[in-house]
């Protein structure tokens, strides 16, 4: 498996901008997007968003760049926010739907309901994606009858620095131990819902993202595909990486105190 890499790419550098940025570029957003809502979709990428003002339109703007012969279709679910989310989706022009009951599990399966594509891809309202995320993950379901859902990695998209050498450690430690140590777990535990694609007439086919208390709905989903359709693919070229806010490691103490809990899970 290759390495992530230890810088961030050019192609994402351009989206590392604030979001007062993002909202002085907004008509040339606009434009960018009109593609993306065409009749006939092969793919729709859906985003669930709550309370995304700060990053929903640094995601939109990297899907934009999207590089793909297929017809794709943007569809967020605006899952209920309390702040500008949703004006600013409506700014966009992008295809948006309300989902009132809170929860994700209920914003991807409004989206699931409601997406016109064939193949169904996920995405987050605070991740920018690569210009080659939709065709290196879409391409395995449209070439492989065998393949149920195939799903991508992720990488750490450092949102006060580009300094990424500590990430980098703290990533391919994690990659280490689950190769290691928990190669006989359940590989749907490792289908996130920032990179996944799936065919939508199967998801509906075993009930979407319901799933059982206490297990996650993106790798339930995913086993549940597995079980009933076919394999799982990985799909680990970096250019299909999505590159994700560090905001929920901040919150939980910062890299330094993950990177040390990672240290200590693999000495053991």
């Amino acid at each position: 498996m290759p390495f992530r890499p230890l810088t961030v790419p050019t192609y994402i550098r351009k989206q590392q901008q604030d979001a007062d940025w993002f909202l002085s570029q907004v008509e040339d957003l606009r434009g960018n997007l009109k593609k993306f809502r065409p009749e006939k979709p092969d793919v729709s990428i859906i985003i669930p968003a709550y309370n995304e003002e700060k990053s929903i339109l640094r995601t939109l703007s990297s899907l934009a760049e999207t590089l793909t012969d297929l017809d794709v279709e943007i569809l967020v679910v605006n899952n209920n926010s309390k702040d500008n989310t949703q004006k600013l989706i409506e700014m966009t022009g992008v295809n948006h739907l309300i989902e009132y009951q809170q929860g994700v599990k209920h914003a991807r399966n409004a989206g699931l309901a409601a997406a016109r594509g064939k193949i169904i891809m996920n995405a987050d309202a605070d991740s920018v994606y690569s210009p080659y995320w939709v065709e290196l993950l879409a391409r395995p379901l449209l070439a492989n009858k065998d393949v149920a859902c195939a799903y991508g990695r992720f990488a750490f998209l450092p949102e006060t620095s580009g300094y990424r050498v500590p990430y980098f450690l703290y990533e391919t430690l994690g990659d280490i131990f689950k190769g290691l140590i928990q190669r006989n777990k359940e590989e749907a535990m490792y289908a996130y819902g920032c990179s996944t694609a799936y065919r939508r007439d199967q998801g509906l086919e075993v009930g979407g993202y319901e799933h059982p208390p206490g297990a996650n709905e993106d790798g339930y989903l995913a086993l549940k595909l597995k079980n009933k359709f076919g394999r799982l693919q990985k799909i680990t070229n970096n250019r299909s990486l999505v590159w994700t806010s560090d905001r929920r490691l901040m919150e939980e103490g910062g890299l330094v105190k993950a990177l040390t809990a990672r240290l200590q899970s693999f000495s053991k």
